[in-house]
């Protein structure tokens, strides 16, 4: 039997605060459980504290998407491609860059 990881991560999260691979991890968790007002949380705190962690854009800007709130979600994606330049991660660019362009198809056909 597979045991539940949120609890775990929740504790680590606690224990300290300035693990945020594990502040990451619960994000995702929560996420599968559908709360992502908790994650839209986790995630930001994720980026207050390392605005670098570039990752955190996409899953952020997602979880506004599903929360509804797409010109936050641009925002964040918008944000996000502007960090991955700084670290010079092109794959994150990418990824956040194929997200918004989805994004403003997306807000287009609903206008």
């Amino acid at each position: 039997m597979k045991k539940d990881p949120v609890p775990l991560l929740a504790m680590r999260v606690r224990q300290d605060p300035d693990d945020l691979f594990s502040r990451f991890a619960l994000a995702l968790e929560l996420l599968k459980r559908d709360q992502p007002g908790k994650a839209k949380t986790l995630f930001r705190s994720i980026l207050d504290k390392d605005p670098a962690m570039v990752g955190a854009y996409y899953h952020l800007g997602k979880t506004l998407e599903r929360l509804g709130d797409q010109t936050e979600a641009r925002n964040v994606y918008q944000e996000g491609i502007t960090q991955a330049e700084k670290v010079e991660n092109h794959h994150a660019k990418n990824e956040l860059s194929e997200a918004l362009t989805i994004l403003d198809i997306e807000m287009e056909e609903e206008s």
